[in-house]
Order: C-alpha cells, then sequence, then structure tokens
C-alpha cells in the first residue's frame, strides 16, 4: 500500500496548479462559457464532454457524436475521440495522453501538457483566430553560406574528431586494475 501511496505523491508533485488555471482558463475562452466555481479541473473534464467541445470548436465537425450519458465504456469513447481528434489536428502522438490518465485520474498533468499541445498546434492554422495557449513554436530559420564559408569551415578539426590541442587519455584509470597473478 505504501508503494502506491509513493506513486500517488509523485504524479500529484507533477502537477502544477498555475498551469491547470491557465488551461481551463483557455478551455473556457474557447468554448465561450465558464465553469463553476469550486469544481475540480479534473472532474470538469474527465468524462471527456468538454474535451470534445473544445476539438469541435477548433476543427468543427470532428466528432460526430458526443456521449452524455451510459456507461464508463461511452464516456471514455469521448476521450478515444478527443485524442484521435487531436491527432488528426496535428498534435504529436507522443503529446497525446492516455485514456486512463484522466479518466481513472492517474496522470492529470500529462493530460495538462496535452491541452498544451493542443493550445501550440493552433498557432499552425491560420484558419483558428485564437486564443491560443502556451508559446507559439519556433518556425524554420533558413541559413544561406557562400562556397567560401562552407570551404573555410572543412578545415577545421572539430573536438570530436580526436585531436583536443595534445589532451589525451593517457594515465587515466577507470575503477581497479586487472591483477593477474601467475603461478598461483
Amino acid at each position: 500500500m505504501s508503494l502506491e501511496r509513493a506513486v500517488r505523491a509523485k504524479l500529484a508533485g507533477k502537477r502544477d496548479p498555475e498551469q491547470e488555471k491557465e488551461a481551463l482558463e483557455w478551455i473556457e475562452a474557447v468554448l465561450g462559457k465558464k465553469f463553476p466555481a469550486g469544481e475540480e479541473y479534473e472532474d470538469i473534464l474527465r468524462d471527456g464532454q468538454v474535451l470534445c467541445e473544445v476539438m469541435n470548436k477548433l476543427l468543427p465537425g470532428a466528432i460526430k457524436k458526443i456521449n452524455t450519458s451510459g456507461g464508463d465504456f461511452k464516456l471514455m469513447e469521448n476521450i478515444n475521440n478527443f485524442q484521435k481528434a487531436m491527432k488528426d489536428y496535428g498534435v504529436p502522438d507522443l503529446d497525446v495522453f492516455q485514456t486512463v490518465d484522466l479518466y481513472n485520474k492517474k496522470d492529470i498533468a500529462q493530460v495538462t501538457t496535452t491541452l498544451f499541445a493542443l493550445g501550440r498546434t493552433t498557432y499552425n492554422h491560420p484558419e483558428w483566430p485564437g486564443p491560443w495557449l502556451g508559446p507559439r513554436p519556433a518556425e524554420e530559420h533558413k541559413r544561406n553560406f557562400t562556397e567560401e564559408q562552407l570551404k573555410a569551415g572543412q578545415t577545421i578539426i572539430g573536438l570530436q574528431a580526436g585531436q583536443n590541442k595534445g589532451a589525451s587519455q593517457a594515465g587515466q584509470n577507470m575503477g581497479a586494475g586487472r591483477k593477474i597473478i601467475i603461478g598461483k
């Protein structure tokens, strides 16, 4: 039982209330509605309905049916539909949380990270007028070098090439030396 408590404490330590608040404010701005005060962040998102509504605002028609009632399976289907729609929208697969992270409240910090990834992806869609969440992703900065600059770079020996102004590994010992005793 103590291992389970230790794991829960570690996961709870990863949570950032400021980021959760910022993510919730972004969701409210996207949907144009406020959530009741005092309701827990993870409880608002748990059944996936709010997440599906957000995805349909960002990409109209992305999720055809949002389950509002039914058993656990139906509500977890909302989360799965949200995840699929996010991937279609351009969020990298590595940034997407697992269904149990939210539905069973296993790793709420990962859910927040995913929402920030979705918020960053909105910058890549010029049809979305805003609001955005998180920093703008970096854009490509192409560099053009002249032939002279490229040739000058070929004459330099990098430190990875094995030369470092006479430095070597001679005389270094890694751990205990091997002793061979003959005749015993």
